[in-house]
């Protein structure tokens, strides 16, 4: 099992692919064991990919201590070093991204190109969908309740005029087959401390890499309203949205071709 002696964790990784490094963050309780993920998709076609569990998720260690921002930055900056990389392309998705923002913001030089999918900035620019107020929510409730907000457009009206299709999100994203596992439940609980702290706000303008932020037209977790302040902080940053919710690169299949020819300029 591929792991990483990281600031005193052991980190659990994945490498794939050839060409420039990539090394994609991925988003709130992300699990490289739930398939498909990030690896069965173009990115490692196209770039030798690393990704990996972040402390308190997955295969990774899981401290029960309080977790920062600068914690999980400061992980994938290690992480990078332990594999040879003084520097890579970066892809941040939702917690990935917030993570990601305090990578280029910590470790400037370890980031050549980066893209922020689906995240926020935090503070006065304004915060994803607060997900540590519904920690309690568990199974099908939560998907329940966050299905109309991850993509707008599946309201109620769409639910009952979409029954199967309905049923369907609904098995799928209250799926989580590892909540029993020691320590699960406390990792997904400090990551969640940590993200409800993210504010990279009044930082942004000092990012120097090339950044592509990106982001879904009905994503109500990290509302386009949102994404539009945070283009606007990056010097320099391109925004564009696809047709999805918060789910975009699965829905809109232009979106990942889209950050790869980005990532390659």
């Amino acid at each position: 099992m591929p792991t990483a002696a990281v600031n005193g964790l052991s980190i659990y990784f994945e490498r794939a692919g050839a060409g420039e490094p990539l090394l994609f963050i991925s988003g709130t309780g992300g699990d490289l064991r739930n398939k498909p993920n990030q690896f069965d998709g173009p990115f490692p076609k196209a770039f030798d990919m690393i990704s990996y569990d972040q402390r308190g998720l997955g295969r990774s260690d899981k401290p029960d201590v309080p977790y920062s921002m600068a914690d999980y930055a400061d992980d994938a900056a290690a992480l990078m070093a332990s594999q040879g990389w003084a520097r890579a392309n970066v892809v941040g998705v939702s917690f990935g991204g917030m993570v990601a923002q305090e990578l280029v913001l910590r470790h400037p030089g370890r980031v050549r190109r980066l893209v922020l999918a689906c995240t926020s900035p935090g503070g006065a620019g304004g915060a994803s969908f607060p997900f540590h107020e519904i920690e309690h929510l568990k199974g099908e409730a939560r998907a329940k309740y966050l299905t109309p907000i991850s993509d707008t457009r599946r309201d109620m009206a769409w639910a009952k005029a979409n029954p199967e299709a309905y049923a369907k999100a609904i098995v799928l994203a209250a799926a989580d087959p590892f909540a029993d596992e020691p320590g699960h439940a406390q990792g997904a609980h400090r990551q969640l401390e940590a993200r409800a702290g993210h504010d990279t706000w009044d930082r942004l303008g000092q990012i120097k890499a090339p950044t592509l932020v990106a982001g879904g037209r009905y994503d109500g977790i990290a509302p386009p309203q949102t994404l539009e302040r945070l283009a606007s902080q990056i010097p320099g940053a391109e925004l564009r949205f696809f047709e999805g919710g918060h789910l975009f690169m699965i829905q809109d299949r232009t979106a990942t071709p889209a950050m790869i020819e980005f990532l390659r300029r």
